[in-house]
């Protein structure tokens, strides 16, 4: 019998604990802190968890203890971070999803403090080490159950990092043609995300595919806008092949964790509702490129084509964020210059949106040299 389970399942799970990507060149692997492991498989019922567990709390404390020197002197406040973050997703019926995602991420992204210094002074927290991947410990699973052993929800494939379940992938059969990735998208969107909330307070995106196509999305995003990860140089899909190089070129350890730490913003629409943005493929290529040759310091200019609607005002925002965090460049002035009034309206409606800190929008040359 074929089914989502021994065929798609298994073949995005036999994809990711394939290894690190042989198509990463060395410098790759020396921006991103030396060998980066890749997925480990364990089965779910070998976790140390229990079923109404959202973390595997004894990996999550372990990480702790291991990338916070503070903590590692005196265990017992791991104890104490582990507190803050099980209230995060227990308050996620009164915060709402979206909310309680964004205050989930700033404790993954290492923006939160504790008052764990020799005097009382607050020093941040890790739970991840994003200079040095190998640091982290990778780990994915399937049939994985919350919130109760019997009638809980089972997630087909979920991915975790220090024991925080970052990814939930969920697959369907490639063999009934009425079958498709939006069943996926809906079960997770219209289904998980409403019933157990919970499970989703820590996630960075949700991918689904019934091995033909492959589509991913943060949470509360609606299915409509559920993209693809093309590789630029074959955006093919159809086949289980293509499934299996979108899996392989975007769920990657070091991808993941890039698109957490600076392809990701929390935003306000124009009905006043907090929604959580994620990089498309294109954005997240174009950001990249731009980054590495501010870094590199050559060539000095370049041209990048997209066309209406592909998110370029977001671009700007990714490639901002990641230029302003980059440690080579030591906090640099990002000037952003448009050809037309209306795409100045624009553009800083979008970074005001996004709630970008310390822009300054200019109107007049002479109001630039003042600044500069």
């Amino acid at each position: 019998m074929f089914n989502e389970e021994n065929t798609v399942e298994q073949m995005v799970l036999d994809t990711l604990c394939g290894g690190v990507n042989p198509n990463m060149v060395a410098e790759e692997l020396v921006s991103y802190g030396g060998e980066i492991k890749g997925w480990r498989f364990v089965a779910a019922e070998d976790l140390p968890r229990q079923h109404s567990d959202v973390l595997v709390e004894s990996m999550v404390r372990d990480a702790l203890i291991r990338l916070n020197p503070e903590i590692k002197a005196q265990p017992d406040r791991a104890d104490e971070v582990l507190y803050r973050l099980r209230t995060i997703p227990l308050s996620v019926q009164s915060e709402g999803l979206v909310r309680a995602n964004e205050l989930f991420a700033e404790w993954l992204r290492g923006e939160k403090s504790m008052p764990f210094g020799e005097r009382g002074e607050h020093t941040p927290v890790h739970l991840i080490d994003f200079e040095n991947l190998s640091n982290n410990d990778y780990m994915v699973t399937n049939q994985w159950v919350y919130p109760v052993k019997e009638g809980g929800r089972r997630f087909d494939i979920v991915m975790l990092a220090n024991g925080i379940p970052l990814v939930i992938g969920e697959a369907k059969t490639p063999v009934r043609p009425a079958v498709t990735w939006v069943d996926g998208a809906s079960d997770i969107h219209n289904g998980y995300e409403q019933s157990v909330p919970q499970m989703f307070v820590p996630n960075v995106f949700s991918f689904a595919t019934e091995g033909k196509c492959y589509r991913y999305g943060s949470v509360r995003m609606p299915i409509n806008m559920w993209g693809p990860w093309h590789d630029p140089a074959n955006k093919e899909e159809g086949t289980f092949a293509d499934v299996k190089r979108s899996v392989r070129n975007m769920l990657r350890p070091e991808i993941v964790l890039d698109i957490l730490q600076n392809f990701t913003v929390f935003a306000t629409d124009k009905k006043h509702r907090r929604i959580k943005i994620i990089c498309r493929y294109q954005q997240y290529e174009a950001a990249n490129l731009i980054v590495d040759r501010v870094v590199n310091g050559f060539p000095k200019k370049g041209l990048i084509w997209h066309f209406q609607g592909s998110g370029k005002s977001l671009l700007m925002v990714f490639a901002s964020q990641k230029l302003r965090v980059h440690p080579q460049l030591k906090n640099p002035t990002v000037i952003i210059v448009v050809d037309r009034i209306d795409l100045d309206t624009q553009i800083t409606a979008t970074f005001n949106a996004a709630d970008v800190p310390n822009m300054l929008g200019v109107s007049t040359r002479k109001e630039l040299q003042n600044l500069l």
